[in-house]
């Protein structure tokens, strides 16, 4: 029983190694390769299939120095100011989310129907990871997975790569992928066009694209817009 039982560790033990591997070969391979999709885009072309028997999609790469910069500071300091200073984790956001989160599922306990938004803190790094190789679903051997994959990426791409890799797949509206499909979609104009109202609105649409797409003029878009440009030229870019 016990020789089972080790024989059962040791293969748990290969399969998670190779699977490391697997992941690094992957990352390793985006130094010169762009990716063509993602986890995440995966899974949403088979949602809009199944739901909509269709897939409306909208994508086209573009190298970073087509990418405005005017859009990449507004992504940087509205979803991670931090960006070209930490090591792909900002373990005090962490903290603050995992307290904000355990106060929400007390609330939670206390009255089933009430309203709560669970809270993340994320790095731009650890969302690229997410959505690049993971699926989305919550759990803890997920996160830690999460976790890994971010070191992956921070040890072997430069910020520059990482911030031009998320700016090409992130997801701006159902269907629509990355910045030069949002800047059409949105403003009809090209990714390196954007000016600085322009690239803070859609910063602004990151958390919940498919919510402020139907409304990518509400007052909070274009108020929270304001705080963002108001924040753009005390960002660093990544070099």
């Amino acid at each position: 029983m016990r020789r089972h039982l080790l024989r059962l560790l040791a293969l748990l033990a290969l399969c998670f190694v190779a699977l490391q591997a697997v992941f690094l070969l992957r990352v390793a391979l985006m130094v010169v390769v762009d990716p063509q999709s993602t986890t995440f885009q995966r899974s949403e072309a088979w949602r809009l299939l199944v739901e909509k028997r269709q897939i409306l999609w909208s994508q086209d790469w573009v190298p970073a120095d087509r990418l405005s910069q005017h859009l990449q500071r507004a992504v940087i300091a509205s979803e991670d100011a931090t960006f070209t200073d930490h090591s792909g984790v900002e373990w005090d956001a962490i903290e603050k989310a995992w307290d904000r989160n355990q106060r929400v599922q007390a609330r939670v306990a206390a009255n089933p129907k009430a309203r709560v938004k669970i809270v993340g803190g994320s790095t731009i790094t650890q969302q690229l990871a997410k959505n690049l190789l993971l699926s989305g679903e919550r759990t803890v051997l997920r996160k830690g997975q999460e976790l890994v994959v971010t070191l992956m990426l921070e040890g072997l791409l430069s910020k520059q790569r990482i911030l031009e890799i998320y700016l090409n797949n992130v997801e701006w509206g159902e269907g629509v992928f990355g910045a030069q499909a949002a800047a059409r979609h949105y403003f009809r104009t090209d990714a390196a066009r954007l000016g600085p109202a322009q690239a803070a609105r859609l910063a602004v649409m990151l958390p919940a694209p498919k919510r402020f797409e139907k409304r990518p003029g509400s007052a909070y878009v274009v108020g929270r817009a304001a705080t963002i440009q108001a924040r753009m030229d005390d960002v660093e870019l990544p070099r």
